[in-house]
C-alpha cells in the first residue's frame, strides 16, 4: 500500500511541475556567460595564469590550491545557485589532478564525440557529431539520470576543444538546444518543445582548462547551467533533483573524466 501511495504521488507530481523558460532568464544566462568567457579569455591569454585557482590567487598560493596527488575538488563559484529571471542559474568549478596525463591525452578525449557513452555512462546513453565547421563541432548527446523521477535529455551542443602550446589546453561546450524526452525508448517518444518542460535543464554550458604540470596534468571545468525554481509546494521532490544536480552532474564529469585519462596513460604505459 505504501509503494501504491508513493507511485501516485510521484504520478501527480510529474503531471504538474511543468514550467517555461522566461526571456528575462534566458537574457540572465547569455549575460552570465559572456562575462565567464570573458574572464577564461583573459585567463587562458598568459601560461602563468591559465587555471583557474592560479588566476584568482595568484601563481604562489593558487598553485596550492590545486589538488595533486589524485585529490579532487569542486566548489559553488558566486554561491553555486542564485535566482534569475525566475529561474535558477548555477556555477560550478572542479579541478583533478591526472599523474602522467598529457594535455593530448586531454584533447583526444574530449574529441571522441562518438563514443562519450564508453566514458561517461550511465549518465551519458549516446552521443554522435552532427557536423564539423572549422573545428567547431555540432554535437548531440542523451543524458539519463535517475533520481526520484528518471529524466531524459536530449541535447546538442556547439563544441570547440583546442590546445594552447604543447603544455595545455581548452574547450567550450555550449547548449543550442536540450528538450525533455517523454517515454523514451517506444513506439510514443517524443520531444517536448524546448523550454516548455519540467524544467530539470534548460541550458549547460562547459569549459575545460587543462595543463601540464609537475609530472601529470591538471584539469578544471566549470559549468553553467539554468534550471526552473523550485515551484512552491513541490520543494521535496523537485528541489533534491534542481539544487543537487548541477554539483553531482560535475563531480560525476570529473571523475570519469579522469578515470578515463589514467586508463589511457596504464594502457600507454604497458
Amino acid at each position: 500500500m505504501k509503494s501504491g501511495m508513493t507511485a501516485i504521488f510521484l504520478l501527480m507530481a510529474s503531471n504538474c511541475v511543468a514550467s517555461r523558460l522566461s526571456p528575462q532568464a534566458d537574457r540572465a544566462f547569455e549575460t552570465y556567460v559572456a562575462s565567464l568567457e570573458a574572464r577564461l579569455a583573459r585567463q587562458h591569454a598568459r601560461p602563468e595564469t591559465y587555471l583557474a585557482a592560479v588566476a584568482e590567487a595568484g601563481p604562489r598560493d593558487g598553485l596550492k590550491r590545486q589538488p595533486m596527488s589524485g585529490d579532487m575538488r569542486v566548489e559553488a563559484v558566486n554561491g553555486g545557485t542564485w535566482q534569475a529571471g525566475g529561474a535558477l542559474l548555477h556555477h560550478w568549478r572542479g579541478a583533478a589532478y591526472v599523474p602522467n596525463a598529457t594535455p593530448g591525452d586531454m584533447l583526444a578525449l574530449l574529441q571522441d564525440f562518438d563514443h562519450l557513452s564508453k566514458y561517461y555512462a550511465p549518465e551519458v546513453v549516446s552521443s554522435r557529431a552532427l557536423s564539423d565547421s572549422g573545428g567547431i563541432v555540432s554535437l548531440a548527446v542523451r543524458f539519463k539520470e535517475h533520481k526520484l523521477l528518471t529524466i531524459v535529455l536530449d541535447a546538442e551542443y556547439e563544441v570547440e576543444a583546442r590546445l594552447s602550446g604543447h603544455d595545455r589546453g581548452y574547450s567550450v561546450s555550449r547548449s543550442t538546444h536540450i528538450w525533455q524526452v517523454d517515454r523514451p525508448g517506444t513506439a510514443q517518444e517524443r520531444r517536448r518543445p524546448p523550454g516548455e518542460d519540467d524544467g530539470f535543464l534548460w541550458r549547460l554550458n562547459s569549459y575545460w582548462s587543462f595543463a601540464r604540470v609537475s609530472q601529470g596534468l591538471q584539469i578544471e571545468c566549470e559549468a553553467v547551467s539554468l534550471t526552473r525554481d523550485v515551484p512552491p509546494g513541490l520543494g521535496w521532490l523537485i528541489s533534491p533533483i534542481i539544487t543537487d544536480f548541477p554539483r553531482e552532474k560535475l563531480a560525476f564529469t570529473l571523475r570519469a573524466t579522469k578515470k578515463a585519462l589514467t586508463a589511457g596513460v596504464s594502457r600507454e604505459e604497458n
